[in-house]
């Protein structure tokens, strides 16, 4: 990410997802704390439990321990981000006497919480700044973000992951693969025109059972279906222009 940093200067680096359980809370603040400094508050940090059996041994915990060492890793973050000196005394941390640097430009960073990281909705929609969650029909992921919208008073984002395989053919239609499916552009810019319409903020593209090179999906998502979807600046910009032309 480092790399990406020093390669970019507006786009958002995010992480999908730090497995705090494995990774020592403090090195995670001081990681993060680096790049949001670096890139100019540009960070958003995706954490998670993590769920592979083969991890935890290696690294010296128990699976049935996830939840806990999750809630922790969060309090810690936050703590070392916002205090100067602070106080942390937790299963993994004993900080007395010492600091850790940088800070966030912001003394915060946005932190995404990963599927339900063995946490309620409740817990998530207080702890967390926003909801990395996975692809689910139509009709359920609009169900899951109602109630998700109902459990907090400010805006967070609801961001949802999504496994696509281009087609060469633009009007292929889909046929599913593992959390995603694989069609021609015009179908995918129907689809997330859709998942837009029910609340769904973000979109984390994976082209891991991707069939053509990663670059030319990326030039392709770029020419034709990126567009359809501008940022709000843009967005904004956009309209302040017609009005001044009309």
């Amino acid at each position: 990410m480092g790399y990406v940093t020093a390669q970019t200067s507006r786009i958002a680096l995010a992480t999908g997802s730090v497995i705090t359980t494995l990774r020592h809370p403090l090195l995670v603040a001081k990681a993060a704390a680096s790049i949001d400094r670096l890139s100019n508050q540009r960070l958003v940090l995706g954490i998670a439990t993590g769920d592979r059996p083969t991890e935890f041994p290696a690294f010296g915990q128990t699976m049935d321990a996830r939840a806990t060492l999750f809630q922790e890793a969060l309090t810690v973050l936050r703590q070392a981000w916002r205090e100067d000196f602070p106080e942390i005394s937790t299963p993994r941390v004993n900080l007395s006497g010492a600091d850790t640097l940088p800070k966030p430009a912001l003394r915060d960073i946005p932190v995404m919480v990963t599927g339900h990281s063995r946490q309620s909705v409740e817990w998530i929609a207080e702890h967390g700044d926003g909801w990395l969650y996975y692809p689910q029909n139509i009709a359920q992921q609009a169900m899951t973000i109602k109630n998700w919208r109902s459990l907090t008073p400010r805006f967070k984002p609801f961001t949802q992951s999504f496994y696509i395989d281009l087609s060469e053919n633009p009007d292929e239609p889909p046929s599913p693969i593992f959390l995603g499916f694989r069609a021609g552009h015009r179908f995918f810019t129907d689809y997330f025109s859709r998942l837009r319409d029910i609340g769904v903020n973000h979109i984390g593209l994976n082209l891991k059972y991707a069939t053509r090179p990663a670059h030319e999906i990326v030039q392709e998502l770029g020419e034709h279906v990126v567009p359809h979807f501008p940022a709000h600046a843009t967005a904004h910009l956009e309209e302040a222009q017609d009005a001044a032309r009309s």
